[in-house]
């Protein structure tokens, strides 16, 4: 198995040092700084890879014909261009996306109709009679589940349609990018689907621009806020308060001569008094302050302590969201802030300054050297290879500062570095799930899959979008996808698109695969080889491709039809909210990392409710199935390591 990851990794390929154009060279660099060294000027990747390189790290893989594009522009002109997304025509796609019915709705309105139903159907439910409380709910509030299930289905089958099919391919990878790194869970509770779409777009609108506007955009969303609980933080009991604030900006509660401090006292007992009436402590959480510091900005090692997430939490009491009713969507609540004074990493706020408390706890965190530093790591390692080099790293940070945290100029700083186009870089990251499926569709040259089903499959292999029930995201580095499990799915997945079981994909999408069918086999190997596989193969897979005979295929299928792979593709598909939550669960999907299981439930899952069938029973992976010619060539090639590394 350990050799089987490895094919395809060394010597394969001769590598031929190439200096970069005379314009590239001539380019005015950045302002040097003591530490950081010089950096060289040779790449060390042939010219052909240089292409591949940019496709597979900056795209989500070729589509037919763009390694010829890419080559015939420039690489360096490419990159300059998918920089700045504004410039590329994406009008096919914003079409494409029209389909999306329910996702062209105002959310908050489908929020405030499900709440609604489900408000009445538990009115109904308490004033029914022992006998009928098991009755069936009413065919409107199925419709109105249904449509729930439908949203979320809907949003997933955009993101992965987007990827395949938009030509502003590096928006969408940073776009995937910062949604694991801001990562959220859909099944938070009964309506976080609904805050899905606005957060999708958030995000992607601020993808390669500056990190703080990213970073407040972000702070400000209803996903984020209920997925870490920020909209109900409050000032604990005790700590002084503002006053409230009506709708038009006047103050509901003043002391005695309209002293500040007076009003805080007021509004404490006022909010005490409602707390004891409703049996309810209101006070501090400090989820958002906490993962904001360790996962967001400064990382683990920022040099952050306790006092300070509890200081950061403090700042953003008060950062809550409007019910649907009243709109919905980002409302600061002065009555819940914890207006007394506060001590962030050594800088002081002033007591009484309400919302800018917290602004300025984003301010801090996003100028911080730390935060430099971490996130320019997080995007070499994605970029570059699980484990860049400090020199680079230190290069990308220093840009970070530089820039202001610039995400397009330190994405350049990247892409443009010699380390970007090394002999080590080269083919050696291994694809996340959603990659495997994305690559696939786009290798064949598929049409965009406006129904769930290939969304569905990028969770069979692991990977359930929005799915990842912990704030840390999916795993970045390669060991952490790649065990038994996770192999035998991915050369079962490869045989299922051979098969043109994946929506809108098939094997004739290849450039002249009409002519191939009656081909040699070794035509046929040399041409998938070609398209797929950038030229270039293992002796060992070659072997497999001329023969037909992969030595875990039959491993593959018997895993695909076991029982626990069965009952998992299921569970996905068709679990149900929890009565008493709203939740909805699933079990860890096949191949998920190990280390992804929490709890006693494991890693649940996001696609409870998504429509349709089993993955088993729709024919999106189902059995491996039996191929022969062009078909099983391309089948295999595509459970290849060589197609599992980017």
């Amino acid at each position: 198995m350990r050799r089987y990851i490895q094919l395809g990794m060394a010597g394969a390929i001769g590598v031929l040092p190439i200096v970069i154009s005379a314009q590239r060279a001539a380019r005015p660099a950045a302002p040097a700084t003591a530490m950081v060294a010089t950096v060289p000027t040779v790449r060390e990747q042939t010219a052909d890879q240089q292409v591949l390189q940019v496709l597979n790290r900056l795209a989500f893989g070729p589509r037919p014909g763009e390694v010829q594009q890419v080559r015939g522009m420039g690489v360096d002109a490419w990159i300059e261009l998918q920089l700045h997304p504004q410039k590329i025509d994406d009008s096919a796609m914003d079409q494409m996306l029209a389909r999306y019915s329910l996702l062209d709705q105002d959310q908050t309105a489908l929020e405030v109709q499900y709440t609604q139903a489900q408000r009445e159907r538990r009115l109904v439910k308490r004033d029914a009679s022992d006998t009928s409380k098991g009755a069936d709910v009413s065919p409107e509030f199925k419709q109105i589940q249904r449509e729930r299930a439908q949203v979320a289905g809907q949003l997933m089958s955009a993101r992965v349609a987007r990827a395949v099919a938009s030509n502003r391919q590096l928006q969408e990878v940073m776009t995937d990018f910062w949604e694991n790194h801001f990562s959220v869970y859909i099944r938070k509770n009964a309506v976080e689907a609904y805050y899905l779409e606005d957060y999708d777009r958030t995000i992607r609108e601020h993808s390669l621009g500056k990190f703080r506007d990213l970073l407040g955009a972000v702070a400000h969303s209803p996903a984020m806020l209920v997925f870490l609980d920020n909209a109900q933080s409050r000032a604990n009991p005790g700590e002084p308060t503002l006053p409230a604030v009506n709708a038009r900006g006047m103050v509901l509660a003043r002391g005695a001569g309209g002293g500040l401090r007076a009003a805080m006292q007021i509004n404490v007992r006022q909010r005490a008094a409602a707390a004891n009436a409703k049996q309810r402590a209101a006070g501090l959480n400090e989820n958002y302050g906490r993962e904001l510091l360790e996962l967001h900005t400064l990382g683990v090692d920022g040099g952050y302590t306790q006092q300070d997430v509890i200081e950061a939490a403090r700042a953003l009491t008060g950062w809550t969201i409007k019910p649907p009713a009243q709109g919905g969507g980002f409302v600061f609540r002065p009555e819940w802030h914890d207006a007394g004074p506060k001590t962030f990493l050594g800088h002081q706020l002033e007591a009484g300054r309400g919302e800018q408390d917290g602004d300025d706890i984003l301010d801090i965190v996003s100028r911080s050297p730390a935060t430099a530093h971490f996130i320019a790591l997080k995007l070499c390692r994605r970029f570059v290879t699980d484990s860049p080099s400090t020199a680079l790293v230190d290069r990308a940070a220093e840009t970070f500062r530089r820039t202001d945290g610039n995400i397009a100029q330190v994405m350049r700083t990247i892409v443009e570095s010699p380390e970007f186009f090394s002999a080590r870089a080269y083919h050696s990251k291994v694809k996340a799930p959603f990659e495997v499926v994305v690559s696939a569709a786009r290798a064949l040259g598929a049409q965009p899959d406006t129904t769930p089903r290939t969304a569905l499959a990028v969770a069979y292999l692991g990977e359930p979008i929005f799915g990842h029930q912990a704030p840390n995201g999916w795993p970045e580095t390669g060991d952490e996808w790649m065990n038994t499990g996770a192999i035998l799915n991915r050369i079962n997945f490869g045989m299922a698109v051979g098969a043109n079981r994946l929506p809108g994909a098939s094997v004739h999408g290849l450039f002249g695969a009409d002519s191939l069918e009656n081909a040699s086999r070794g035509s046929q190997v040399d041409a998938v080889v070609s398209a797929i596989l950038g030229g270039a193969v293992s002796p060992d897979m070659r072997k497999i491709l001329m023969s037909g005979e992969h030595p875990l295929a039959a491993n593959a299928a018997q895993h695909a039809t076991s029982e626990t792979a069965q009952a998992q593709a299921v569970a996905a598909v068709n679990a149900e909210p929890d009565s008493a939550s709203g939740d909805m669960s699933m079990t860890q999907a096949p191949g998920t990392p190990a280390r992804l299981a929490r709890g006693k439930q494991g890693n649940r899952g996001a696609l409870g409710g998504l429509g349709g069938n089993a993955l088993g029973r729709n024919g999106v992976i189902g059995p491996a199935p039996e191929l022969t010619g062009l078909a099983q060539v391309v089948g295999l090639a595509l459970g290849s390591p060589e197609f599992q590394r980017r």
